[in-house]
């Protein structure tokens, strides 16, 4: 029996675009907040960019969750499905993954000149660490842990499905997924130690509970999503109302304990801030979904088009945005001198653009001129795929078939 495909859901690119643009935040305030700007009068601000925005990477956990879960929950899990899913995550997500590492890897090796004090040997083996934890760049952890759960997503998907035959019983899936990622927390703080335990999938088991919770549910919740504010009932209103509330105030919370922390006028153990970071970002993935829709539907024709455009390339854009800040970044004396000042501060919101800006022109270009490019930036964007003519075709305009991945 044929399956019918899943309703396409644009609004995702949007959440996408969101979501890359907190990364992006989060990167270029880092050496700010981190403390070469502690002595600034708007120190605030810089701590703020940097613990405000910093939901774009579980958010992506949570949307990557939601997707494969939207487009295969109804599907049989059998080795057809389950070859043509590895197949394509071969293809556009680990080769880029692994070459994009070894490029990282290459420029940190010249940079830091290990060539000179290390063997070809311990270079390869240091190598090898690095791909297989992650490392090789400080951004590239996301795509390992993503690479995690695709490895246990047939067995998760499987698993769910069979859950899926009561639907009371597939809610149980989100505490699940907390006990799971908190039991993580703990084995970790009292016995394993991990210096980089955010590396590792159970880290962010509730993220991906919850993208495949709302996946699943996604006809319950649909209609809250896409009802404007005037025509929601009571019910709907009260969970907008509760969630932007709940939202702000532990955003809020987050970015105060580590402004008190940074200054040096508060600590607390290690729990109370994995605790706050938690609901913060399960709170941040649920209101990026519902601000996607929100854009969609009241948004400008420029402002969507922009928006889907930088989603469509998001995956891209997160490869290589590390390489903009890091060029940009040999310039400050230049462009903002040693003084925390304004022009500091200028330098700092324009490695933000340049960030997004120079990312999102350069990885597009290459997408259209370079027919290897998808080997370093993944899926090339339907939008942006040369279409063959067809016999008796004329040359007008086509329309954009976006493919899911």
């Amino acid at each position: 029996m044929k399956i019918a495909s899943k309703e396409r859901l644009p609004q995702l690119d949007l959440f996408r675009a969101l979501a890359i643009f907190s990364v992006i935040q989060v990167h270029a305030s880092s050496y700010a907040a981190g403390g070469q700007a502690l002595e600034s009068s708007i120190f605030y601000f810089y701590n703020w960019m940097n613990i405000f925005f910093r939901i774009g990477t579980s958010s992506f956990i949570f949307l990557s969750s939601f997707v494969l879960f939207y487009n295969y929950f109804d599907k049989p899990v059998n080795r057809d499905i389950i070859g043509r899913f590895y197949k394509k995550r071969l293809t556009y997500i680990i080769l880029p993954y692994l070459l994009v590492s070894f490029c990282y890897y290459l420029v940190v090796v010249w940079i830091q000149k290990d060539y000179l004090n290390h063997s070809i040997t311990e270079l390869l083996q240091s190598l090898g660490i690095r791909l297989l934890t992650g490392s090789a760049y400080t951004h590239l952890y996301f795509i390992f842990i993503n690479i995690q759960f695709y490895v246990l997503f047939p067995l998760l998907l499987w698993l769910i499905q069979r859950l899926g035959k009561s639907k009371a019983s597939v809610a149980w899936i989100f505490p699940i997924g907390l006990a799971i990622q908190w039991a993580f927390f703990f084995w970790n703080k009292y016995q394993l130690e991990l210096p980089n335990k955010g590396s590792f999938a159970p880290s962010y088991m509730s993220f991906y509970m919850l993208g495949a919770l709302m996946a699943i549910y996604f006809d319950s919740i649909k209609g809250w999503l896409t009802t404007g504010w005037r025509e929601a009932s009571k019910t709907q209103k009260g969970w907008t109302v509760a969630l932007w509330v709940g939202w702000l105030a532990m955003s809020f919370i987050d970015v105060q304990i580590y402004f008190l922390l940074r200054t040096g006028a508060f600590t607390a153990d290690t729990t109370v801030f994995e605790l706050v970071w938690n609901i913060h970002l399960l709170l941040s993935a649920v209101v990026l979904m519902k601000a996607a829709f929100v854009i969609y539907r009241k948004g400008s024709g420029f402002w969507i088009k922009a928006l889907t455009r930088i989603g469509e390339l998001s995956f891209a854009i997160y490869l290589f945005h590390p390489v903009v800040l890091l060029g940009y970044r040999q310039f400050r004396n230049r462009l903002a001198g040693e003084d925390i000042s304004l022009a500091y501060f200028l330098f700092i919101i324009g490695g933000s653009l340049c960030a997004l800006l120079v990312s999102w022109a350069f990885v597009q270009f290459c997408f259209k001129r370079l027919p290897f490019a998808s080997w370093f930036l993944g899926n090339v964007p339907g939008s942006l795929r040369k279409r063959k003519k067809l016999p008796g075709q004329d040359t007008g305009s086509t329309p954009t078939v976006k493919v899911n991945m």
